[in-house]
């Protein structure tokens, strides 16, 4: 586990413009790399792709921004079931630090107990199927669960003229039970955010 990480919980209208462009900038380096596409949303001081969180979990060492974590509160629909989830997403660790355990330092340090005070049932993530094998590492010591083969619908951010309103996904879902038993996730095959991705 890291030691020289500073950690940082702050409300989304506790951000400050410097707060959003140093983070815009953490997630165009970070994001970019896996594709010029996925760092576009993070022009100037935007530091959100989508949906806006609510909360962020920032990690911070000597060189600024390590980790992020945004995190939002909603209820989804799994198969016919509402459910309240604290949704996890906006995530990303400086390339320089892959691999050296500050992904795993920020969920225990602060991911877990942020999700235990926002008293919800389960904290939901929806990430690329290329990211199996680090969140399976992330969660191997607590009771995480990745399911594989639902759908997730969620509405694009923005609305166009040439393009469907919604988006349907085949990713992996990573759901972390906080108030409730991984047992008292609902059966289903398709989730429905009814709104945009964080």
């Amino acid at each position: 586990m890291r030691s020289d990480l500073r950690f940082r919980r702050c409300w989304e209208n506790e951000l400050q413009l410097a707060d959003h462009t140093e983070l815009a900038e953490f997630f165009r380096n970070t994001y970019g790399p896996t594709g010029v596409f996925n760092a576009a949303p993070f022009e100037g001081s935007k530091s959100w792709a989508g949906a806006r969180p609510e909360l962020r979990l920032i990690a911070y060492d000597s060189m600024g921004v390590a980790a992020h974590f945004g995190i939002l509160r909603r209820f989804i629909k799994v198969g016919a079931v509402d459910l309240l989830v604290a949704e996890i997403g906006l995530y990303g660790v400086r390339p320089d630090l892959e691999g050296r355990g500050t992904s795993r330092s920020l969920v225990i340090n602060a991911l877990h107990p942020t999700l235990e005070k926002l008293g919800v049932p389960f904290g939901f993530a929806a990430v690329r199927h290329a990211l199996r094998k680090h969140f399976a590492r992330l969660g191997r010591h607590d009771s995480v669960a990745i399911l594989e083969g639902v759908r997730v619908r969620s509405t694009l951010p923005d609305v166009y003229p040439d393009k469907l309103p919604t988006r349907d996904e085949d990713v992996l879902i990573v759901v972390v039970p906080i108030g409730s038993s991984i047992s008292d996730w609902p059966h289903g095959t398709t989730i429905d955010r009814n709104g945009p991705e964080l």
